[in-house]
C-alpha cells in the first residue's frame, strides 16, 4: 500500500530521520529522544558519581530500573505489534532488503537486551556496597548500551520507519498503538508522562501536548512534573549541566 499524504513529521535532537507518509510518528520520536537523553545522562552519571555516594547509587538503581522497564515495554510492542504485521506486508509487496529491515529490528532488540542485564547488576551491586571496579564496568557497560541502542534508534528511524509509512495506514496504525497502550500497566502512568515531557524543546513539547491532549499536560503539570524533577535531580546530581 503506497499514500501519497503526509504529516509534518517531529525532529527531536539526535534523531537520525523523519521519514513523511500517512502515519503519525509524534510518539516514536518522542521515546526516541526520551531513550537518547536518558542513556546521555547515565553514561555520565556513573563517570562523575563517586562510588562511596550510596544514596545517589540507590536513586540510579531505582531510575535505571523505570528506564529499562518502559525500554522493555517500548521494544515489546513493537515486537508483538508492529514488526509481524509489516513483515505480512512486506513479504507480500516488498523487496528482499525490507525483509532483511524488519528481521535486523528483531535481532537488535535481542542483542541490546543482555546489555541492560549487565547493567541492571552494575547500578544494583553500587547501590548496595562501594567498589571502584564495578563503576569502572558499568562504565564501560552503559556508554556500551547507549552507542548499540542509538545505532538501534538510527536504523528504526531511517529505514523500519520508511516501512511503517509505505504499507501501513493511519488507521492501521491507530489500532497497533491502542493495542501497544493496553500492555503498558497504569502504575507506570505518571512516571511515563513525566519522563517523555522532560527536557524537550519547545517545539517537541507542543507536539507532545498536541498528540497526549490537554488533560495529560494537566496531570503533568500539576501532579507529576515536579516529584519528577525532584527525583532526576537526586539521581542525576553530579551529572554536567
Amino acid at each position: 500500500m503506497t499514500s501519497t499524504s503526509t504529516h509534518g513529521q517531529l525532529t527531536l535532537p539526535g534523531q537520525a530521520a523523519a521519514p513523511d507518509g500517512p502515519v503519525d510518528l509524534t510518539p516514536m520520536f518522542l521515546m526516541h529522544h526520551a531513550f537518547r537523553r536518558d542513556l546521555t545522562a547515565f553514561a555520565d552519571a556513573v563517570h562523575r558519581t563517586p562510588a562511596a555516594d550510596r544514596t545517589t547509587w540507590q536513586a540510579l538503581d531505582l531510575r535505571w530500573r523505570r528506564f529499562a522497564e518502559i525500554l522493555h515495554h517500548h521494544h515489546s510492542g513493537e515486537d508483538d505489534h508492529i514488526w509481524p504485521v509489516l513483515v505480512g506486508a512486506v513479504d507480500t509487496g516488498g523487496s528482499p532488503e525490507d525483509c532483511a529491515t524488519l528481521e535486523a529490528m528483531a535481532a537488535e532488540h535481542a542483542e541490546i537486551d543482555p546489555m541492560l542485564v549487565a547493567c541492571a547488576r552494575g547500578f544494583a551491586m553500587l547501590a548496595e556496597r562501594e567498589d571502584e571496579a564495578a563503576r569502572v564496568a558499568l562504565e564501560a557497560d552503559v556508554t556500551r548500551t547507549r552507542d548499540r541502542l542509538g545505532a538501534h534508534l538510527g536504523h528504526e528511524e531511517r529505514d523500519a520507519l520508511v516501512l511503517v509509512q509505505r504499507f501501513l495506514s493511519a488507521e492501521d496504525w491507530a489500532r497497533m498503538d491502542k493495542q501497544i497502550g493496553s500492555d503498558y500497566p497504569a502504575r507506570l502512568i505518571p512516571f511515563s508522562l513525566a519522563w517523555v515531557m522532560h527536557g524537550l524543546p519547545d517545539h517537541g513539547r507542543a507536539a507532545a501536548v498536541g498528540f497526549l491532549g490537554r488533560p495529560a499536560l494537566m496531570l503533568w503539570s500539576l501532579a507529576f512534573r515536579r516529584p519528577f524533577e525532584r527525583k532526576e535531580r537526586a539521581a542525576f546530581r553530579y551529572v554536567a549541566g
